[in-house]
């Protein structure tokens, strides 16, 4: 446990905000620190949630960046392309104006005007239409060109601008993730010491047990109908014991948000990483009418999450110090569910 409780704490800059209690000070009483252990813990859930938020804000936003630095190469290749085509037909087109500068003559009166035979004023006449058609044609393409050349610029410019919102967007929320780790860290380093402080005995008395009385695992699976999320909670129920631990997502330890995504994987859902964007998913579902397998959230700020076990149960990974369980869902404030 402790070497698991190390790893756990090093892996831990992913959630919290400043404790409110002082971690220095030592309780008085049991009872004191026990409730100061309660605080704590409540605390660090939330900060780990609003840290794993700030976390998935940001990887959107780089993943927006990244989409808005490809269009941005993608506009400039177009761009370069059409610059390129211009480049083309500029010295027909220099060659022309410069002609009409010098004063050539290349239309049809200037032809009768100086020739001296009907077949050299044919033949002339023919050229200087080849050279009309011809000019007619490379002054067309010429315009197309521009005219591609100057949306591509603008596209290339949209797209830039759009670039360097997006990379101010991630630096803005870069700065808030880094922010919510910190304040997860004091926390988390708050919770140790308060859980250090405890006694064998109120160390073993808040760890519970994994299952209420009368039930155990197979109890549990024996009475499941199967359902849409059945096979989730029966996924679940195989980390029952493993420790809790701030923004992991198993295999062998968890966070609450961490368990439900990770059981749900098990069978091929693909389910949001925290309890706020997971109380989003599926669809809801009325406190009478849950069945086994639903997911359920706590607290006015949905800032924790489990999966019902049917029977008023719930399995969840609840705080630091406490494994993975099968508890009471009434021992938590409740939400909402939804069912996936």
């Amino acid at each position: 446990m402790g070497g698991v409780l190390a790893a756990g704490i090093l892996a831990a800059t992913v959630c919290i905000g400043p404790a409110t209690a002082d971690p220095v000070a030592m309780p008085a009483t049991a009872t004191e620190a026990v409730q100061r252990m309660v605080d704590l813990s409540r605390e660090s859930e939330q900060l780990n949630e609003k840290a794993l938020n700030a976390q998935s804000d940001l990887d959107a936003k780089l993943a927006v960046q990244r989409d808005a630095d490809a269009v941005l190469t993608d506009k400039r290749a177009v761009l370069e392309a059409a610059r390129a085509e211009v480049r083309r037909y500029q010295p027909v087109i220099d060659r022309t104006a410069i002609a009409k500068y010098q004063g050539a003559k290349t239309n049809r009166m200037f032809a009768v005007l100086t020739s001296d035979s009907p077949q050299k004023l044919l033949d002339q006449m023919s050229v200087l239409d080849v050279m009309a058609a011809q000019t007619t044609d490379q002054l067309r393409e010429f315009k197309k060109a521009t005219d591609a050349a100057a949306g591509a610029e603008s596209a290339a410019r949209a797209a830039s601008d759009a670039a360097h919102d997006a990379a101010a967007r991630s630096d803005k929320v870069r700065a808030d993730v880094h922010a919510k780790q910190a304040e997860l860290g004091t926390a988390i380093t708050a919770v140790v010491e308060a859980w250090t402080a405890l006694s064998a005995n109120d160390k073993a008395a808040w760890a519970g047990s994994p299952f209420p009385a009368g039930f155990d695992r197979d109890t549990l699976l024996k009475d499941l109908v199967p359902g849409s999320g059945t096979s989730a909670l029966a996924a679940g129920l195989t980390r029952v014991g493993d420790p809790y631990v701030w923004g992991a997502t198993g295999p062998n330890q968890f966070d609450c948000s961490g368990l439900v995504q990770w059981a749900f994987k098990q069978v091929g859902k693909n389910v949001p990483r925290t309890s706020s964007q997971q109380a989003n998913f599926g669809t809801p579902v009325p406190k009478d009418e849950l069945l086994p397998g639903d997911v359920v959230f706590f607290y006015p700020e949905i800032s924790h999450v489990g999966i019902y076990a049917g029977k008023g149960l719930m399995l969840h990974a609840s705080t630091f110090g406490v494994p993975v369980a099968v508890a009471p869902m009434s021992s938590t404030p409740y939400h909402s569910a939804r069912r996936y």
